[in-house]
């Protein structure tokens, strides 16, 4: 049985840390930017995103984790520019020439058209490899064993918000933001 109110609670304290950092670094405005849509795009990926992702992590913790940041990224690039054919797309058409391992700059590059090396190629993957960081050193603190359906679900639930930070980032950069309305 998973404890699903720790993997709550664990998830909302990740999902804190990384929107108070990406507040810091002025990538996001201290509020989480999202949609039904890209979220529910997230459930029909996560299945493949894991096969990916989860041989990664002994060697490479913080791209396991931080490669759904940039998927977030694109499919909320995707939801402000032409849902109707974007929502189509399954998880490989985001793969870069090598699959998953260059998946990130495939999307930063080519789908995000963000230029390579400039300042904000650099300021994306900087704070994206900064959130991934610090949701690996989250899963370490919580000292679970590894291999286990816990880790699994802990992992799972890092990916997941990794790509709501991602997906928050890029609706930020496309200006974005939450008004208050006021009704008479």
């Amino acid at each position: 049985m998973v404890d699903t109110e720790y993997l709550d609670k664990f998830e909302t304290q990740l999902l804190e840390q990384l929107l108070k950092l990406c507040t810091q670094y002025k990538m996001l405005g201290g509020v989480l930017l999202g949609t039904e849509d890209i979220d529910n795009h997230w459930k029909q990926m996560a299945p493949e995103y894991m096969v990916d992702a989860v041989p990664e992590i002994q060697n490479y913790p913080t791209v396991s984790v931080s490669w759904a940041g940039y998927l977030g990224m694109a499919v909320a690039m995707g939801w402000d520019s032409d849902w109707e054919m974007y929502q189509t797309f399954g998880y490989k058409q985001y793969y870069g020439s090598r699959g998953f391992d260059d998946m990130d700059e495939n999307i930063l590059y080519n789908m995000l058209h963000v230029e390579a090396n400039s300042e904000e190629a650099q300021k994306i993957e900087s704070i994206l490899r900064r959130c991934g960081e610090t949701a690996v050193t989250l899963i370490r603190r919580e000292q679970i064993d590894p291999q286990t359906p816990m880790a699994f679900h802990v992992f799972a639930r890092t990916c997941r918000t990794m790509f709501r930070i991602g997906a928050a980032i890029q609706l930020n950069r496309l200006g974005y933001k939450f008004e208050k309305v006021y009704l008479n």
